[in-house]
């Protein structure tokens, strides 16, 4: 569940009827509890408080007689079956008051009983949703988008019309008119408290079968001038002339709305109770705007970006200086002026807005430093010199730039009112501006400089309103020149391998006039570089949230180098970090965030997160692609080992069309004797086989034993069915293994023994899964191996600096480790060995192996899953990872980015070495 369904079921639980037995098990259920986790609570659990229900990790609760809350609370507290169970919460309700006590931060609350849906943000760890602090403090916005969703979905069905895409717009249209109603309703800007809400229930039958009359009529006063609204044809009705002249495009155009029933009118009615005067516009949109999206619906609420992370993006990138600027100015009137007219002209522009949160949380942030400017200078009567219309974006749906536009507008009042006065941000409100500084359309096919010119000539095209922004446009009717711009965001990701044909397309109008491929650029690359063509021909910074997939493995060489040569560089940058939604337990999205510059002279930042969750700013002189600290390079596909390592080779590829992969049973029908069965049967290792244990064999014939296998009629059988597909293909190499169809493409096994890694690994694991096998076994092509080598290799590979290498210049599939032997395994650099380094890195691997084999027969999975790590494992690997890290510097590293930069600095050492060695003897050959 997420936090907009949580909310739903506990508000529908509240209302209901107090049920003193039923509630625990209700409460559970709201907050996605299976109706089996219930079962077995209701058969018996390991309370022991009078009508108490505990379930183990999460939470103690214990309904009471009237008037025990407070008792029942402490007698939870002090219950030895909480202390043994280790709930994150207790709870204590008697049906008219509640209570609760998060229990590792000792934070409670107490309310009505009625009132504890008000709560939400508290309760949401139980459903493995991390506390967010706006969602904690007021769950307004959850509320809200919950009730507008219920709302949207009984409209849709009431009204298939309106569901076509031809008519979508229009919905939306119509949802954005009752937002800005429900906000103006709460705040004064209609005069009358809860006047539209009120005015829809007094006006409209309880059955609904008018409110979409009663709401046109509202919507077109909305669009007269009081001036004119004697004339209006046909006359307003004298309960519509209440409400004020809005226009600004939010209600010009058509007035018709949609047909309500009684269930449609119900959910309006509850939307419009909630106190809106709370709402947050920089959280609610990316909220809501998943409400207008069938498919994004059933991730209602998991849009929303929290404040914190937003400012990693916008803090660095100019908020920062400002707040030097700021702090230098004191109180030099001066200064304070010539920041305050500077802040006037900075553009923020975000070329994939949504609904507009990273530039509402950079107008609020910008309008409290200007706040504090006028403070000082005495002058906080004055109204605010920075325009919203230097808030630019670009979003490709028209709902989300629709909802972008009010929340801008919602923001400027909050920030009136807070700043300026009830009053005064009343005066100044009404009507809206028709100025249009959202663009609908496809922003790596726009021009971005005709949406923010780096001077202030050219044509200009003014929309026809706020809120109807024709696609074609490409120019703006107001500009701020010789100001500076920032460009930030969170622009969609999406892999080479999920981008949809119109993606690519997008991305080669990128890409192509620079003639690089896209093929295999992350769809994020393109606002990169799209930001850095852009900053050539203006002043500007840019700072966008990104997979860190555009930092890692083959995209690296692909696009940094074209961006480096068009005069940007990284100013700085934030490591890897989660960014979180609000689904129920979610792992989240692993990003990072680049700020790129053309200001060489400007100090370079690195933002590191430890494994321990600590965060670290360094200064740098430059950051690299790979994002750490050091000189610029790219890591490109090795033949050999730049370390003189062994070769590492892909398994074997059956390509046999079934009939050399056995399973089991396969093997019985085979009806082999022992002494065949050991000369033709081995064990066969892919990824999945070594990592989860699976048993599964193969026919391994050399051409030595091809005779006798010929003379075995099953085993003959399979053959000719390997020679008949191979014959059938298209490809010509595989043709032309059919006549030698009794073996793999490749034969590779070994003498002694050999390592093996699998092709891909799960983010999860601390360390890469390498193992061990016999001679007698066989590797697949989904897996990698070292034939024979020294065991002291497999310290190399098992080590944590073998993993964060691998996670940079390799780069992932989807969020799994995606291994190679020629950019992994050739590129990486060690040192040299000595026999003694090499014997205690060979103790090493063997420590890791008994420390595997002592807990047989659990599998790789289960010994590497982070949870549940055998001590003794991890105590090896900690023991290896010491050994290999002294070798290199001396001492253990600090962090990963620590381990990076040595590697980095290492490789490019070697890598120099090499070229000369190879260019004497190209000389030598010549």
């Amino acid at each position: 569940m997420n936090a907009v369904e949580i909310e739903a079921a506990i508000s529908d639980l509240a209302l209901q009827a107090f049920d003193a037995a039923e509630f625990p098990f209700a409460f559970l259920a709201a907050f996605g509890n299976k109706e089996t986790a219930l079962k077995r609570l209701r058969a018996g659990n390991a309370s022991d408080v009078p009508g108490g229900v505990l379930q183990r990790n999460n939470i103690h609760i214990a309904v009471c007689e009237a008037g025990a809350v407070g008792e029942t609370l402490k007698a939870l507290r002090a219950s030895p079956a909480t202390a043994k169970a280790k709930p994150k919460f207790i709870l204590a309700t008697d049906g008219q008051t509640l209570e609760a006590e998060e229990l590792a931060g000792g934070e409670t609350i107490a309310c009505a009983y009625p009132d504890f849906p008000n709560h939400l943000g508290f309760f949401l760890p139980l459903a493995g949703i991390s506390t967010i602090k706006e969602i904690k403090d007021n769950p307004i916005d959850v509320r809200a988008t919950g009730r507008l969703n219920k709302l949207y979905v009984e409209l849709l069905r009431e009204n298939p019309d309106w569901a076509v895409a031809e008519r979508r717009p229009d919905m939306n249209h119509f949802m954005a008119r009752l937002i800005f109603c429900f906000f103006a309703e709460d705040t004064d800007i209609f005069n009358g408290d809860g006047l539209f809400t009120e005015t829809v229930k007094q006006m409209g039958e309880n059955n609904g079968s008018n409110t979409h009359q009663v709401l046109s009529e509202i919507f077109r006063a909305m669009n007269i001038k009081p001036a004119e609204r004697g004339n209006a044809e046909p006359r307003l009705p004298t309960w519509a002339d209440g409400f004020p002249y809005v226009n600004g495009g939010l209600f010009s155009g058509g007035t018709e709305t949609p047909r309500f029933t009684r269930m449609a009118r119900t959910y309006l009615i509850h939307a419009g109770s909630l106190n809106w005067k709370q709402i947050n516009p920089d959280i609610f949109g990316s909220m809501i705007q998943a409400v207008a999206d069938d498919e994004e619906r059933g991730a209602l609420g998991m849009h929303y970006t929290s404040v914190p992370n937003i400012l990693k993006v916008l803090n660095p990138l100019f908020l920062d200086d400002l707040r030097a600027a700021l702090a230098e100015a004191g109180d030099n009137e001066r200064k304070l002026l010539n920041l305050r007219r500077r802040m006037a002209r900075i553009r923020v522009f975000d070329p994939a807005c949504g609904s507009g949160n990273f530039l509402v949380i950079a107008y609020k942030q910008m309008r409290e430093i200007e706040y504090e400017i006028n403070r000082r200078r005495g002058e906080t009567h004055l109204k605010s010199e920075i325009p919203l219309t230097n808030f630019r974006g670009i979003e490709l749906r028209d709902f989300p730039a629709e909802i972008a536009r009010l929340a801008l507008i919602i923001a400027e009042f909050q920030c009136d009112v807070l700043y300026r006065g009830q009053k005064d941000a009343l005066l100044e409100f009404l009507p809206l501006s028709k100025e249009n500084w959202i663009i609908c359309g496809n922003a790596l096919r726009l021009d971005w400089l005709s949406i923010c010119p780096p001077t202030g000539t050219g044509v200009k095209v003014l929309a026809d309103d706020l809120f109807c922004t024709p696609l074609e446009q490409t120019e703006i009717d107001f500009e701020n020149e010789g100001g500076e711009t920032y460009i930030c965001g969170n622009p969609p990701y999406k892999g080479s391998q999920t981008q949809t044909k119109e993606q690519k397309a997008d991305l080669a109008a990128v890409f192509d006039p620079y003639g690089i491929s896209s093929k295999q650029i992350d769809y994020v690359g393109g606002w990169f570089m799209k930001a850095a063509a852009y900053a050539q021909s203006t002043n500007a910074e840019s700072a966008f949230v990104s997979t860190n997939s555009v930092c890692q493995g083959r995209i690296v060489p692909i696009l940094w180098p074209k961006i480096f040569e068009l005069g940007s560089i990284i100013r700085f940058a934030h490591t890897s970090f989660k960014w979180a939604n609000l689904a129920s337990h979610n792992a989240g999205v692993t990003v990072a965030i680049v700020g790129l510059s053309t200001h060489a002279t400007k100090k370079c930042q690195l933002c590191d997160v430890g494994r321990d969750g600590e965060t670290t700013v360094r200064d740098a002189t430059n950051i690299t692609p790979y994002l750490t600290i050091g000189e610029n390079m790219v890591v490109n596909s090795q033949r050999d080992s730049i370390a003189g390592l062994p070769q590492m080779s892909f398994g074997n590829m059956p390509i046999d069309g079934g009939n050399l992969l056995l399973s089991a049973d396969e093997i019985t029908s085979l009806g082999l004797g022992k002494k065949d069965e050991e000369l033709f049967v081995r064990r066969i290792y892919g990824s999945a086989e070594f990592i989860r244990g699976l048993v599964r064999k193969c026919l391994w014939i050399t051409d030595e034993n091809l005779p006798h296998a010929l003379e075995i009629d099953s085993i003959r059988d399979r053959i000719n069915g390997v020679k008949e597909m191979r014959l059938k293909s298209k490809d010509a190499g595989t043709k032309e293994m059919a006549s030698r169809a009794h073996q793999f493409r490749e034969m590779n096994c070994a003498e002694r023994h050999s390592l093996i890694l699998p092709g891909v690994s799960s983010e999860s694991r601390e360390y890469l899964p390498v193992g061990l096998i016999d001679n007698h076994s066989v590797v697949s092509n989904l897996a990698f191996a070292l034939y024979d080598a020294p065991l002291w290799n497999m310290a190399l590979i098992a080590s944590r600096l073998h993993l964060v290498w691998i996670a940079t210049v390799c780069g992932k599939m989807k969020t799994d480790f995606r291994y190679s032997n020629t950019l992994g395994w050739n590129t990486f650099p060690v040192p040299l060995l000595t026999e003694q380094n090499k014997a205690d890195l060979t103790r090493c691997a063997e420590d890791i192996l008994l420390a595997r084999e002592a807990h047989f027969p659990a599998t790789i999975a289960d010994l590497y899953n982070p949870d549940n790590m055998p001590d003794n494992l991890r105590r090896a690997h900690e023991r290896n990872d010491e050994v290999l890290e002294r070798i290199y510097i001396g001492r253990r590293f600090r962090n990963d980015t620590e381990r990076l930069e040595k590697l980095f600095e290492l490789y490019t050492k070697m890598t120099a070495a090499a070229k000369p060695a190879s260019a004497a003897r190209k000389r030598k050959k010549a």
